[in-house]
């Protein structure tokens, strides 16, 4: 089993505060945060919806070039994103939908095929299974 961990140091209030988070087991940045960057502007600043995000389309590629490997047909290419959907829900806020888009490249499949395993790599895909409770749709072309 791997454990992967960040942290993030907040201060001031929700609305005037900002942060910064760590992306510790990678060591690879570190990235500030603000209320504004979450639910107005990014300004240069990320959101933990834009790293949910990055986190899913990077899981759902893997994935699907698993399946695909697997199968006898590995990708070229498969370019994914995630737009994640961030709104008011009842008293606070919520992750309110993802849409995962994905362009792939791959020789030799049918895309009927294809469009069968673009699906089954999005009920399997880890990110997508720890993320049940919100409603994540999929658009996949064969390039």
């Amino acid at each position: 089993m791997t454990d992967r961990n960040a942290t993030t140091q907040w201060t001031g209030d929700l609305k005037n505060g900002s942060g910064t988070v760590t992306l510790d087991s990678s060591n690879v940045g570190e990235f500030p945060v603000t209320w504004a960057s979450r639910a107005e502007d990014p300004d240069g600043r990320t959101s933990p919806e834009e790293l949910i995000a990055a986190a899913h389309s990077a899981c759902y590629s893997m994935q699907l070039a698993g399946l695909l490997t697997a199968a006898g047909t590995p990708p070229e290419r498969i370019d994914t994103s995630a737009e994640v959907g961030f709104g008011p829900r009842g008293e606070g806020f919520a992750i309110t939908g993802i849409a995962l888009t994905v362009r792939a490249k791959v020789p030799s499949i049918d895309a009927d095929v294809f469009h069968q395993t673009a699906l089954k790599a999005k009920e399997i895909c880890p990110v997508s299974a720890a993320l049940t409770g919100t409603t994540i749709t999929l658009d996949a072309v064969l390039d």
